[in-house]
């Protein structure tokens, strides 16, 4: 068979069932198998960016994970972006890019190695994709193909996950090859050498030892598919919960143990219960800056920290932050093997008592954000967006601002998937992010929830989303302009809004609407922001438009070096040292807390 109907075949086998793809010279044998395989979907986009993206939601939703084909040279460097996000969040995805012939390829010849470019549109998408993906190859013969497949999915799908990519000459592509005759890879087994048991007894220990412990839940708990052992985790060991950004989906926020988000946009309530605390057990969250703010070693500082991690080097970090017991471990069986060995252990009454103190005493939505007349407050808008949504429901945001808002006031259902791609955080994800997801969930309703500024990066695809029918409800929140950079540029720059709020203009988002054919709404103050509900119920696509008040913050934010419990605005200082059991800190003056 040709090689790219065994590529096609290979998919089908590990059970991808659509592909996004924008066809090209260099693809179009790959592509042309499509004809020849009913069995396996592909769908054309309008952006090679947007079809990585859409693959990195796609995979996100599973159980199932998704591939990209482009063509090479500027179709292979337009996925770079969307790669970045799988692999910062730790998203498998695969993505074939097509090749110059090989007679065409500068490496051909001795002579021609330097030179910058032979074949029309030929570039080293291998090297270059290199540092964001985990393996990164260009088919040297024809006949390694199945051996680069099978690697490929393997490195994708095992150990800490993420993205693969293989780079295909189009003279391969329509080769002739026996598969009989194939050279297989077979990847080696990993003993895992933790005694579970022994750590479990250690961490026991530690609790017996602590009158203040918190449980940290991360990202890594979804990738590694662990959310099922977690509810019993969480029924075994009572103490106060707390979440990163993107293990924000985790848990029901009306569960009575759960306190909130923490880090620089974290909850002040969650900022208190961990910066407080005296054991910090996390799990599946490497600990970022902007979990612990820019200055690491002021994270919890008086606590012990438990850290389980997949990726030993995440444990290694020497910056500032001490662990005490580095687990490198999948979290699933390091769960597993948590849940068999532990006995049933709560904190002490007085710790959650202080903990439900602090979520009642700083709440993020404050009753005066419902006083506001012109404008739609962000904050009162994620309030009633969470209880217009159902209990399964998939909500992306995209980045900056309306980003901020969405993970610090929507108020989680168990069931439901409130993500981005959080490491990354590109301007454009969450519209074909919202196309791959609702694709995943066969044309599920999907929450979109964007800018006015970073809608305009992947705009196109709107033409996508009214070609294939998809029921996607765009929630636009218009502030005019970037609204978290001119929160930055208000803190550091003088307020001085340049290429923020001047000289930055949208479009009439009515006309795009309908040059799209998509249903157009806006919502201008909180008088007519009830009829969200029903627009949100509609069954097809919906753009809604939110006017949010140009000058509209981020509250609370981390801001000028401060530790992360002491959030802006400041609290006046006996309010705070009331709040504070652990000794509180200089901030760090130097440091620049970024977007």
């Amino acid at each position: 068979m040709k090689l790219s109907d065994y590529t096609l075949k290979f998919l089908q086998k590990k059970k991808v069932k659509d592909v996004f793809l924008i066809n090209g010279g260099a693809i179009s044998f790959m592509i042309d198998a499509f004809s020849r395989n009913k069995k396996i979907n592909y769908i054309s986009v309008a952006h090679e960016q947007s079809a990585a993206m859409m693959a990195d939601a796609y995979s996100r939703m599973g159980p199932n994970f998704s591939c990209t084909m482009v063509t090479s040279g500027p179709g292979a460097t337009n996925l770079i972006t969307g790669i970045a996000c799988s692999y910062f969040d730790s998203i498998p995805a695969l993505h074939i890019c097509g090749q110059v012939n090989t007679f065409e390829q500068k490496d051909a010849s001795t002579s021609t190695k330097k030179v910058r470019q032979i074949g029309f549109q030929e570039t080293e998408i291998v090297e270059i994709a290199r540092p964001i993906t985990k393996y990164s190859y260009k088919l040297k013969s024809p006949y390694e193909i199945r051996y680069v497949l099978e690697k490929a999915y393997h490195i994708a799908t095992s150990g800490r996950p993420g993205p693969v990519l293989i780079d295909i000459p189009l003279n391969f592509q329509n080769f002739n090859i026996n598969e009989n005759k194939l050279k297989s890879f077979k990847p080696k087994k990993e003993i895992s050498k933790n005694n579970y048991k022994k750590i479990t007894k250690k961490i026991e220990f530690l609790f017996k030892n602590s009158k203040r412990p918190v449980v940290v839940l991360g990202g890594g708990i979804k990738y590694a598919k662990a959310e099922n052992i977690l509810n019993k985790f969480l029924k075994k060991i009572k103490i106060p919960i707390l979440t990163t950004w993107s293990g924000t989906d985790l848990i029901d926020h009306n569960n009575k143990n759960y306190i909130g988000n923490i880090g620089v946009y974290g909850s002040r309530c969650a900022n208190f219960s961990v910066q407080n605390s005296d054991l910090v057990f996390c799990l599946g969250t490497r600990l970022d800056t902007r979990t612990t703010g820019g200055v690491p070693r002021t994270f919890a500082r008086n606590a012990k920290k438990i850290v389980v991690d997949i990726d030993k080097h995440e444990l290694n970090k020497k910056r500032g932050l001490k662990i005490d017991l580095k687990i490198n471990s999948d979290v699933k069986i390091f769960l597993n093997n948590f849940v068999k060995h532990s006995n049933k252990y709560s904190a002490k009454n007085e710790w959650f008592n202080r903990n439900f103190l602090w979520k009642e005493k700083f709440p993020i939505i404050q009753k005066k954000y419902f006083n506001e007349k012109k404008f739609v407050n962000p904050y009162v808008l994620m309030d009633k967006l969470s209880k217009f949504t159902n209990k399964d429901e998939i909500i992306i945001a995209d980045d900056g601002a309306h980003l901020s808002w969405a993970l610090q006031a929507y108020k989680v259902k168990y069931n439901q998937k409130l993500f981005s791609a959080f490491g990354n955080s590109p301007m454009g994800y969450s519209l074909p992010a919202s196309i791959g997801a609702s694709i995943a969930k066969n044309k599920k309703r999907i929450i979109c929830i964007d800018g006015d500024g970073s809608i305009q990066i992947n705009l196109q695809e709107l033409h996508t989303i009214d070609k294939l029918k998809l029921p996607i409800k765009i929630l636009i929140l218009n502030n005019d302009g970037f609204g978290i950079i001119k929160q930055f540029q208000d803190l550091y720059l003088g307020g001085r809004y340049e290429a923020a709020g001047k000289g930055v203009t949208n479009p009439d988002f009515k006309k795009v609407s309908a040059a799209f054919n998509i249903n157009y709404n806006v919502i201008k103050n909180h008088k007519n922001l009830n009829k969200l509900a029903k627009i949100i119920r509609s069954k097809r696509a919906e753009i809604i438009e939110i006017k949010i008040k140009p000058n509209q913050k981020i509250i609370p934010k981390l801001q000028f070096g401060n530790p992360i419990e002491d959030l802006f605005p400041l609290l006046p200082r006996k309010e705070f040292l009331s709040n504070m059991i652990v000794p509180t800190i200089k901030k760090k003056s130097k440091i620049i807390e970024i977007n």
